[in-house]
């Protein structure tokens, strides 16, 4: 059963063998979470750079980049929780893991059921350090953070994903102008617009959900057929 520290909670797992890759796939979304795979280092990399994810396992003994490496080149760019998986379950190994930045070390072979217990530890952790940080401002209005990426409202955090963060920040400041998909790719998602893409209008309507569940009112996104999205005010 999900749990309030998994509810929609996004995991890439990185992991060149396939027959486990496909186990921990079928068992985390079994569980509840949004699982993205990924089996080569270097695409791993560039999946945790580029996308949000509130947890990623990694593998240490990937084709192309190692896990290390790849956690190391992580760490400069984004501090989202890692989870080294790896067969090479020495103290030098868990030592060399931890000092580039991981959140913790699964050694081969292990069981489903303790991989659902540390995935669910840190994503537990990682929810009770946002509630203790406070928002700097509770006047009713929304604070924005860009050192963490969110907004808060009433005293809370809304709990946007950095893509999330920058969608909303970009038609903050264009309130009441209909901002174009292609520009609100380019500049929010920081990538060239393709028609079939839809991770815009997903993550306008996370936008939407959580300020409604934020209870903030004064402002909605609109979509503006045929061109993009618009922040319009509410009137009282």
């Amino acid at each position: 059963m999900m749990t309030s520290a998994s509810s929609c909670a996004r995991i890439l797992a990185v992991e060149d063998d396939p027959l486990l890759a496909s186990h921990l796939q079928a068992h985390l979304c079994d569980s509840g979470f949004d699982v993205v795979l990924s089996h080569d280092g270097g695409e791993g990399l560039r999946l945790a750079e580029n996308e949000d994810f509130d947890l990623i396992l990694m593998d240490i003994l990937l084709p192309g980049i190692d896990g290390l490496e790849a956690l190391q080149r992580l760490r400069r760019r984004r501090s989202v929780p890692v989870l080294l998986m790896s067969a090479l379950g020495d103290e030098q190994n868990r030592i060399a893991g931890f000092s580039q930045g991981a959140d913790d070390y699964l050694p081969k072979p292990f069981s489903l059921n303790e991989l659902s217990v540390r995935v669910e530890a840190i994503l537990r952790r990682v929810a009770y350090e946002r509630r203790e940080q406070s928002p700097a401002s509770d006047d009713g209005s929304l604070y924005f953070d860009e050192g963490r990426s969110d907004v808060a409202h009433g005293g809370r955090w809304v709990g946007l994903t950095p893509s999330e963060y920058r969608v909303l920040e970009l038609l903050w400041r264009h309130r009441e102008e209909a901002l174009s998909k292609a520009f609100l790719y380019q500049q929010a998602l920081r990538r060239a617009y393709s028609q079939h893409d839809r991770s815009l209008d997903m993550h306008v309507s996370h936008v939407r959900r959580k300020l409604q569940v934020a209870g903030y009112g004064a402002v909605r996104v609109e979509t503006v057929w045929g061109k993009g999205y618009m922040l319009v005010q509410v009137s009282a």
